[in-house]
C-alpha cells in the first residue's frame, strides 16, 4: 500500500484541473493519517510535480491531467489516479478502503 498520496483540491473537491490546483491535501497513509494542506503561491503543474517529489508522494489522485504531466508522474514511479470527481473526503474513505480507481464520480447525497 501507498505511503502517501496528494490531492489538488478546489475547495472540498478534487481539483477539476491538475495544473490549475493552488491548494493540495497530502497525507501518510500510515496509522496516525495525519493530514496536512499545501496553498501553492500559484498554479503550475510543474510546481505541483515538484511538490510530490520532494514530499515523496507514493499516489497522485487527480481529476484532469495533462499527458505529459501523467507520463512524467508515472515515470518518476507515482501512481496516478486521474479522472476522479467529488469530495476529497469521499475520494480519501474510498482509498482508504481499496476501492479507488480512475474514473471514479463520487457525489455527496443531498436532500
Amino acid at each position: 500500500m501507498a505511503n502517501k498520496i496528494l490531492i489538488p483540491l478546489y475547495g472540498n473537491d478534487v481539483a477539476p484541473r491538475f495544473d490549475l490546483a493552488t491548494e493540495v491535501l497530502i497525507t501518510d497513509l500510515d496509522e496516525n493519517r495525519e493530514e496536512k494542506i499545501v496553498v501553492l503561491p500559484q498554479a503550475s503543474a510543474e510546481q505541483l510535480c515538484s511538490l510530490v517529489m520532494a514530499e515523496e508522494v507514493d499516489v497522485v489522485v487527480c481529476s484532469g491531467i495533462e499527458e505529459e504531466y501523467y507520463q512524467y508522474l508515472t515515470w518518476k514511479r507515482v501512481k496516478v489516479l486521474d479522472s476522479v470527481i467529488g469530495p476529497w473526503e469521499s475520494v480519501l474513505e474510498r482509498f482508504y478502503k481499496g476501492r479507488l480507481k480512475s474514473g471514479d464520480i463520487l457525489c455527496d447525497k443531498k436532500g
